[in-house]
């Protein structure tokens, strides 16, 4: 199939093509990739796909929204990257939920050194479910990725011993619930373990290992790996109110947290299950305090290398949208 791409605003049709390039790159729940894009001359719209929606593990679609505000972070940065500044608005018509956000390449903008140190990480991030080293994360990097949670309007909190023995304890909880409930592991299930040509799920190639020091429970993505990590640094990134503006927005700090982790050579993996259960997520902000909805809990540190998870063509998650009624 022949790809057509348009040219929008300020960005030409090649432009446009990278760009979305590197929105599709973004991280998502199972590899889902929940998003698709429409591309006008005034500009460029992120929809959420609902045949990517996951009934069991994401009822609410939190996570698909957070999937989408991902890939938004990367579309606005590899925007800004070309020297035009992506004017974007999210949830535009309120007509249509599936309407995420609407961003304008209109104007020319100075590039911004920090922005494209981000824009150059984003071919380079990839989830890394091995297991990590005992070299701590330092502790002057974790300040730059609380402030660049805080940049797109979410909080990474500081976590006491207290609150981390508590964090622990949930996602053990949670990894039982979630293992012990059939329809979720069919839908798990049906997303991961993939062979190498998938270009959906995860891959069985991109599973970590197990660990000696297993005292983070991941989960088994086909290949018996589980929450590897010797030492890790484990944060949450949270948000104050939880509307699905909200998770856009958590979204887009969690991917300018994981190019600015990956631009200082520090990996990344997902602690899911205890935002996935709502009632474990009720306690996680009980023992946050009361005033952030955790949205994201990360596993930080230093891995080996691991394989890619794969994406779909740029072809597959371009469409038009059907026209406005009258």
């Amino acid at each position: 199939m022949t790809l057509n791409v348009a040219p929008a605003g300020q960005l030409s049709a090649d432009q446009v093509t990278s760009v979305l390039r590197s929105a599709t790159l973004a991280p998502s729940t199972h590899n889902t990739q929940p998003w698709l894009f429409s591309v006008g001359p005034a500009g460029i719209e992120l929809y959420a796909d609902p045949d990517r929606t996951l009934p069991v593990a994401d009822p609410d679609r939190r996570e698909l929204l957070l999937s989408c505000g991902a890939a938004l972070f990367n579309l606005r940065t590899a925007i800004h990257a070309t020297g035009v500044h992506p004017a974007t608005m999210l949830l535009p018509r309120r007509s249509d939920p599936d309407l995420l956000a609407l961003v304008r390449p209109r104007t020319a903008a100075p590039i911004d050194r920090r922005l494209a140190a981000l824009a150059r990480a984003i071919p380079r991030r990839h989830t890394n479910r091995t297991p990590f080293t005992a070299t701590p994360v330092p502790v002057e990097a974790i300040g730059a990725l609380r402030h660049a949670a805080e940049v797109e309007h979410a909080w990474m909190p500081h976590l006491d011993e207290s609150q981390l023995a508590g964090l622990k304890e949930l996602v053990r909880e949670s990894h039982g619930v979630q293992m012990n409930d059939p329809a979720f592991l069919a839908e798990w299930q049906r997303w991961t373990g993939r062979g190498r040509d998938d270009r959906d799920g995860v891959p069985y190639a991109a599973g970590g290992e197990p660990a000696a020091d297993d005292a983070w429970v991941l989960r088994d993505f086909g290949d018996g790996s589980r929450a590897p990590g010797a030492k890790p640094t484990v944060v949450v990134i949270g948000t104050f109110a939880d509307q699905p503006i909200d998770r856009l927005r958590a979204g887009q700090a969690m991917q300018r947290v994981l190019l600015t982790a990956t631009a200082r050579g520090i990996d990344a993996s997902f602690i899911s299950q205890p935002v996935e259960v709502p009632a474990i997520r009720a306690r996680l902000r009980d023992l946050l305090g009361g005033g952030l909805w955790p949205q994201i809990v990360l596993r930080l540190g230093y891995g080996t290398p691991v394989a890619w998870t794969p994406r779909r063509a740029l072809e597959d998650v371009l469409f038009e949208p059907p026209p406005l009624s009258a």
